[in-house]
């Protein structure tokens, strides 16, 4: 059985790197629509930083929008 968590985040910003790459920062949703309060139970509250260095991944994530985000268990 492969149990699996679903949280919905909003890209708060994206940041130029020096050098190369984006610092992509966003947090947990919790309100804002019935499908988005209903992620409060199971991911109330968290951040997410990545950067990347490279490739089409970087044009990926826009301010303001919103993003799922699975977890699983690496095996």
């Amino acid at each position: 059985m492969s149990q699996k968590v679903r949280a919905k985040f909003n890209c708060h910003y994206i940041q130029k790197r020096e050098g190369g790459g984006v610092e992509v920062n966003m947090s947990a949703v919790v309100d804002g629509s019935e499908e988005s309060e209903s992620f409060s139970e199971y991911t109330p509250s968290g951040n997410l930083n990545i950067v990347i260095d490279k490739g089409e991944a970087q044009n990926l994530f826009k301010e303001g929008k919103d993003y799922y985000l699975d977890f699983s268990k690496a095996e």
